[in-house]
């Protein structure tokens, strides 16, 4: 018989540096998670992405067991790393504070395409520009 799966966690969690410290441990916890087994794990899966922000969706068995997946990382932070700006307009798409070519746009919908809502490479890059240009970031025509 299958495992029944009793909750589905989400958690945005630095690559490789996942500790049962807040904020990991005071979500897994109460979920009945062996925080260090799931730590560990977290860790090794992430190494090689060290510095980025990874989503990680839990799913939570009856037995306490679990598995997990990672997902890409957020869109804003994509284009904050790619611009080197701390953090997005206040005011929108009325202050510009940094710019995006191409290239960057289009590198950054590679990198998102297996998480967006779309069909091709044009379609992701137009979701990113949208995103960038939310948060004050111009993109090259």
């Amino acid at each position: 018989m299958a495992k029944q799966v009793t909750r589905k966690i989400k958690l945005q969690v630095p690559a490789g540096k996942a500790t049962p410290a807040p904020p990991v441990g005071t979500v897994l916890g109460p979920a009945g998670i062996n925080l260090q087994e799931f730590c560990t794990k977290y860790n090794d899966a992430t190494r090689d992405r060290m510095g980025d922000i990874l989503p990680v969706e839990i799913s939570v068995y009856d037995d306490r067991s679990f598995d997990f997946v990672i997902k890409t990382p957020p869109t804003s932070f994509l284009i904050k790393k790619f611009t080197g700006i701390k953090k997005g307009s206040v005011k929108g798409a009325n202050e510009t504070l940094a710019t995006l070519t191409k290239d960057q746009l289009k590198e950054i919908a590679e990198i998102k395409l297996p998480d967006l809502n779309a069909y091709g490479i044009e379609e992701a890059m137009k979701i990113v520009e949208g995103t960038a240009l939310n948060m004050g970031v111009k993109v090259e025509k």
